[in-house]
């Protein structure tokens, strides 16, 4: 028997079980994946799910994962978004191959474009973005041809490099695929391949004017790159003809001449045949993570940017405390099918707590403070405790905690009243004091209503060597040397919206009117010292309160800031 840690058990979904079958055949002799996010926003929980599938497959197949920004929409991109997402990718625990774009094809986009308008397979169509939708039918009636549909080879190619030389305003004109009007797939029915953008590209500047649609250059941009298996999720496997059209009317890997202006670039020629393959994608309750949504809660102030940590995007969770590792352990748990379901939020804050249960040190802490004062101490009491940084980790050390005289309680651990079954402080009773001892409480200070003050004395035979150490009391409570104890602003997050489905429009409402008002609220408390004087992005148990980080861009051990990641256990269950 030994000590090491025993193998994860195989994975067997769908996927996995083809690319097995894949490489045992010897359909590939190597596995190449790709991630290829668009950059017109911040990644949210929903990709880090897609990252685990595309760079994990690469990982445990021995292949390799492309990171792809698919830039073809230069209007709606931006350059931040571009290294925010290889922060977040990297911060998740993966590393690319090659960091490739989009607009590195554009020329052989251009090429395999001109390819097949000289095959029959394409056209240059003067119909207007709303007479495109009025001929293109419904799902129970077939589209109508454009009237530009038969122009000649030789018309369509002179029109297709006016386009490029930017002879036509936005709009005037698009470059169609010719496949089918009558397709019982709207995605067949001539879909546009080009269209029209005098936009200034963030990668290529003003070299061009016309964009590829996303699938068309979706499909040669893996093909370019060699992929074997583009990963998707369900949304697209109406588009999956579409882009096996693309992939085979173009034939990149048989056509080499086309693959030219990248190679001379210095890009190796990879060109092969890839294979779609759709799975569903994660949906969480008491979310929204349409981008098009998050922009606008963003914009109007709803939340504090991209990086709020109520937001679901990855910058967010990160922020608000999130490991890696529980995300990838939550994108594991979840699995991958071909069936769209929704996953309780739960389920993400349980992946959280595994991971800081295990990893977490502990540290004291009172959020809500109340003073609460040792009267048979003498004044100028202080001693020095020796605390386990974990109680299962004996490698975590320990750290050395200041007691005095007065102390901080947690607010909500004494009741004057005490509610049936309260097994804290009350007047009159008796707790212990986490690692010190058992107190009674012998007088409450009250301003008006208000308990400002509790008066105790400290059983010295109960301290840790004492002669009653061991006697039995049924509460036990934290604190924090009211001396030693440093100010902290603590930052109580929690649901954004205050029910499971905000996305769907009801009733008048939508997701802005199930904004949670409680969703962040912020006090004032008091945490050890060691907890103070710890580096951004720390994470600490605060005992019998919750998870917490130090706060990534605002916490400095003069002014520290928590924000709470998650409670011990779930208080939105039933």
């Amino acid at each position: 028997m030994t000590d090491a840690t025993p193998a994860a058990p195989e994975r067997n979904d769908f996927i996995r079980q083809i690319v097995r079958e894949d490489l045992a055949s010897g359909k590939h002799a190597a596995i190449q994946t790709r991630f290829p996010p668009e950059p017109n926003g911040y990644l949210h929980i929903g990709h880090a799910k897609a990252i685990c599938l595309d760079f994990g497959i690469a990982q445990e197949f021995g292949g390799r994962c492309n990171l792809r920004f698919d830039d073809t929409n230069p209007a709606k991109e931006d350059p931040e978004y571009v290294q925010v997402i290889q922060e977040d990718v990297r911060w998740l625990g993966f590393e690319w191959n090659e960091l490739r774009h989009a607009s590195d094809y554009f020329e052989v986009y251009y090429l395999a474009c001109e390819k097949l308008i000289r095959q029959g397979d394409a056209f240059v169509c003067d119909l207007s973005a709303e007479e495109v939708r009025a001929y293109r039918g419904t799902l129970t009636e077939p589209g109508r041809e454009s009237p530009w549909r038969n122009r000649s080879v030789e018309e369509n190619l002179g029109l297709f490099r006016r386009l490029r030389a930017g002879e036509f305003p936005d709009g005037a004109r698009t470059l169609r695929a010719k496949i089918d009007m009558a397709s019982g797939n709207i995605n067949l029915r001539d879909p546009a391949l080009y269209r029209i953008k005098h936009v200034e590209h963030q990668n290529t500047g003003d070299a061009w004017c016309i964009y590829p649609m996303y699938d068309m250059a979706h499909a040669l941009g893996d093909a370019i790159e060699g992929i074997t298996h583009s990963l998707c999720t369900l949304e697209f496997e109406d588009h999956r003809p579409l882009y096996d059209w693309c992939v085979d009317k173009v034939d990149l890997a048989g056509h080499p001449e086309l693959m030219a202006p990248l190679v001379a670039k210095g890009f190796p020629n990879t060109a092969a045949k890839p294979r779609q393959i759709e799975f569903s994608r994660l949906n969480l309750n008491y979310l929204v993570m349409s981008k098009r949504k998050l922009l606008a809660m963003v914009n109007d102030g709803l939340v504090d940017g991209w990086g709020d940590p109520r937001m679901p995007t990855l910058q967010g969770i990160r922020r608000r405390g999130a490991t890696p590792a529980s995300l990838r352990l939550f994108a594991e748990r979840v699995g991958i099918s071909k069936q769209n379901s929704l996953i309780d939020y739960s389920v993400l804050e349980g992946c959280i707590r595994e991971d800081l249960d295990a990893h977490a040190p502990r540290r004291l802490a009172v959020i809500e403070p109340l003073k609460l004062v040792l009267t048979n101490l003498p004044e100028g009491h202080e001693e020095f405790l020796e605390f386990p940084n974990h109680p299962k980790d004996e490698s975590l050390g320990a750290r050395t905690v200041p007691f005095a005289r007065e102390l901080w309680i947690e607010r909500e651990d004494f009741a004057e009243v005490p509610p049936k079954g309260f097994k804290r402080l009350v007047p009159g009773g008796e707790v212990r004091l986490r690692g010190v001892g058992i107190l009674r409480c012998e007088e409450v200070v009250k301003e008006g209503d208000t308990v400002v003050e509790l008066r105790a004395t400290l059983d010295p035979d109960t301290r840790p060597g004492g002669r009653a150490v061991d006697r039995k009391v049924k509460g036990t409570i934290h604190w924090v040397s009211a001396k030693h104890g440093v100010p902290a602003e603590i930052r109580l997050y929690d649901r954004l919206f205050t029910v499971p489905d905000p996305d769907v429009d009801s009733d008048g409402k939508t997701y802005r009117d199930f904004i949670n008002p409680d969703s962040r609220r912020v006090v004032q408390g008091y945490v050890e010292p060691t907890a103070a004087g710890a580096e951004p992005e720390t994470r600490f148990q605060f005992e019998r309160s919750g998870y917490f980080i130090t706060d990534r861009y605002d916490h400095a051990p003069a002014h520290p800031v928590f924000n709470r990641v998650v409670t011990l256990r779930d208080t939105w269950s039933a």
